[in-house]
């Protein structure tokens, strides 16, 4: 069953917006923050409801990484051109100083020969953690 897209609000508007201009994985919370520049009275309650309807609707893409709650990011520009927002294949930077979480646009491919033998490898995903160049920058 397709989900129903939903009327285009200022609220909706503000998180979209929030999210593409930020680059990468945003928790509901900073989402929020910066959605909150354009629409002054927004909650978070809305942020969650706007961006369940958004996933949905295959405009946001759901990132959950072990032991994190869940943080939501714009497609990339190649993947919504093709129509393949949620099938897009990347991995992802976690900071571990800052919290923040960076796409990455590359795989190294090969996982298949880290399987056991006789396993057949469907999916993968992979994190690197460490410190983004902001907090890198600040530790030096």
């Amino acid at each position: 069953m397709e989900a129903r897209p939903t009327r285009q609000t200022r609220q909706k508007d503000a998180v979209l917006r929030s999210l593409a201009e930020s680059g990468r994985s945003l928790a509901p919370s900073e989402i929020l923050e910066l959605a909150r520049g354009e629409v002054p009275t927004l909650n978070l309650s809305t942020v969650y409801r706007q961006l369940r309807a958004l996933h949905e609707e295959a405009q946001v893409v759901k990132v959950d990484l072990p032991g994190q709650a869940s943080r939501f990011e714009a497609p990339c520009s190649h993947a919504q051109a093709r129509g393949t927002a949620h099938q897009h294949h990347h991995h992802h930077f976690h900071c571990t100083v800052c919290d923040r979480v960076f796409p990455i646009h590359a795989c190294p491919g090969g996982i298949e020969r880290l399987a056991p033998a006789g396993f057949q490898v469907e999916q993968h995903e992979l994190t690197l953690r460490g410190r983004c160049a902001d907090c890198a920058k600040g530790a030096a």
